[in-house]
């Protein structure tokens, strides 16, 4: 991973359209999945200064809450064999799925969320305190 100056750099393509920015980041990044390996070049914009470790913090940061959250709708809501592609419908189901993960977290049992899913569905009482619980929280 590198971080560079945006004055150390050659001007980019619409520049000026970037208010702020003071720093590209290029993050190379490899995977070994049994007998494959993969290689994958990012590049980021930003306006916080040219830290190669505190940019590294941040990217594994919000990709390490992206990949947690996408594997809970995939296990909880099986959102990858999803099928739904038109209109609106697929973004908005996925807000919904997201809510719904957000309700279920926020319910104080022990049990994992596709179980709380599941007797939610089952029993509606416990869907109702999923709803109160949230509501009481605000």
């Amino acid at each position: 991973m590198w971080a560079v100056a945006i004055t150390q750099l050659p001007a980019l393509h619409r520049q000026r359209q970037w208010r702020g920015l003071t720093t590209v980041v290029r993050v190379c990044s490899t995977r070994y999945l049994w007998n494959k390996t993969t290689t994958e070049v990012r590049y980021y914009i930003s306006s916080k200064e040219p830290d190669a470790a505190r940019h590294n913090q941040v990217i594994r940061s919000h990709w390490s809450i992206e990949n947690s959250l996408h594997w809970v709708l995939d296990v909880t809501f099986g959102e990858d064999d999803s099928r739904i592609r038109t209109g609106y419908a697929a973004e908005n189901l996925g807000i919904l799925r997201r809510l719904s993960v957000n309700l279920l977290k926020r319910e104080p049992s022990n049990m994992s969320l596709k179980m709380k899913r599941y007797k939610a569905s089952m029993n509606r009482k416990f869907l109702l305190k999923i709803l109160a619980h949230s509501a009481a929280c605000h």
